[in-house]
């Protein structure tokens, strides 16, 4: 099975899998340009120091950008602000996950239904970035899927279809609102109810999560809604 993304397909087995995909601009690369530019600065004193006297009377020599002590605070103070970042930033890192199960209560008529739900295993609220869905039906050509788009798209696929709303799937949606941290228990945020009829037509629901952590880092997983399912590892409902 491949999932497919916006750059081309990609194996599920990679896809399945939290990944960073941007890292704050001001709390991230700021304090390491800055400590790129004071350790340039660094060097040039350094070889500056070791000229001679009559050296540095000459131009570029002559040119002092600023003394060596201050300039080792300096140093200290930003390497140890990109430490403290890197450190924090693992720190605050959401870990996304998702757990389905057989059960009722979501579809009309009181039918077996996978439900999925996401949850946040990390230690810090995380915050929805960007929530999209992609759609691969069973029995079509290899490799082919539906583009990403948002749940009312991937709804309005699945009933052209011939799947109904509220008796084959539902889908919630998803707006900026924050995953709190799970806590150490299995509480997740619905995301989908799907049929047994809806198992056994539609291939793939590929869900796309992007969240952002405390510190500006967004991060992304994609996950397959039907995987374990179908599973003969796991047994359906007969009714």
């Amino acid at each position: 099975m491949t999932d497919f993304r916006d750059d081309g397909p990609v194996p599920v087995r990679d896809g399945d899998t939290q990944r960073r995909v941007r890292r704050s601009p001001l709390l991230h690369t700021a304090p390491i340009v800055l400590l790129a530019v004071l350790t340039a600065v660094l060097g040039w004193e350094i070889v500056r120091a070791n000229m001679s006297a009559a050296a540095r009377t000459q131009w570029p020599w002559r040119l002092q950008l600023l003394d060596m002590e201050p300039l080792g605070s300096l140093l200290a103070v930003a390497a140890g602000a990109v430490l403290a970042r890197a450190q924090y930033a693992r720190t605050v890192r959401p870990s996304l996950g998702w757990r389905a199960d057989w059960t009722t209560g979501q579809l009309h008529g009181g039918a077996p239904e996978w439900r999925v739900g996401l949850l946040n295993g990390g230690s810090h609220t995380a915050v929805i970035e960007d929530y999209a869905c992609r759609v691969v039906l069973r029995g079509g050509p290899p490799g082919a899927g539906g583009a990403w788009t948002d749940v009312q798209g991937a709804a309005a696929a699945l009933t052209a279809a011939g799947l109904t709303a509220g008796e084959d799937f539902q889908l919630v949606q998803m707006g900026n609102f924050p995953l709190v941290p799970a806590g150490g228990g299995y509480d997740t945020a619905t995301v989908g109810a799907f049929s047994r009829r809806f198992v056994d037509e539609v291939e793939a629901l590929y869900l796309r999560v992007r969240v952002t952590d405390a510190v500006g880092d967004s991060h992304e997983r994609i996950m397959d809604a039907l995987k374990g399912a179908r599973s003969a590892a796991y047994r359906r409902p007969a009714t």
